[in-house]
């Protein structure tokens, strides 16, 4: 997202690396990686760190932020939640139609439009990327292993318990009643999805394979 903060220390640097490492061992041709854990868990870091490596290989790696594909503006949804409860929070706030589009214009090596939420104005902007090049997708969010067709899920085992020093430097939403309560609805859907394959890594931020 525009105008979003980046909290980068030593330790995404670290588990980047390894990351890329595990990916380079198997990856043949175009590869989609997902990144996804609770509110400050590190996942954009993360996913910036892992671009970065790519880059210094001589390797195209683009970051998607599956935050932009919210079906409610930013201004908006918050309200939209009131409106429809606690249990709405979830997999349907996001444009998955827009998601796949996304991936698969990524597989086919062409062009694509996807959103781009400025945070600053909370204007929604319109990207175009050009995939023709790109070896690797690296999408990022909440729930973004929840995608079909990954070819690795890295699953961030931290909760927002854990993350509040992250949250308030980060500073991107007040923290209030109300937000306690989405990050708690967040917690109980994006735990969900700890996966039994992939990557997991725990709140020292060191990596195991799921399942080990």
């Amino acid at each position: 997202m525009l105008g979003d903060v980046l909290l980068i220390e030593e330790k995404h640097e670290k588990a980047a690396q390894q990351i890329f490492d595990y990916i380079e061992k198997f990856r043949k041709g175009k590869f989609i990686v997902a990144v996804s854990g609770e509110s400050g868990s590190g996942k954009t870091e993360l996913t910036h760190c892992i671009a970065k490596i790519y880059k210094k290989h001589g390797i195209k790696a683009k970051p998607v932020h599956s935050d932009n594909f919210y079906l409610t503006l930013p201004e908006e949804r918050n309200a939209w939640r009131e409106e429809h409860g606690r249990e709405a929070i979830g997999y349907a706030e996001y444009d998955w139609d827009k998601i796949y589009q996304v991936m698969e214009d990524f597989r086919a090596g062409r062009k694509s439009e996807m959103p781009c939420v400025d945070i600053v104005t909370d204007q929604v902007d319109t990207l175009i990327s050009d995939f023709r090049g790109i070896d690797v997708l690296i999408v990022d969010g909440l729930y973004a292993i929840k995608a079909e067709g990954l070819d690795l899920k890295v699953f961030i085992d931290i909760t927002y318990h854990e993350t509040k020093k992250a949250q308030l430097r980060r500073g991107k939403e007040p923290q209030n009643a109300f937000r306690q309560m989405v990050l708690g609805r967040e917690h109980e859907v994006v735990s969900a999805l700890k996966p039994d394959k992939g990557l997991i890594i725990n709140k020292d931020y060191q990596i195991m394979e799921a399942g080990a």
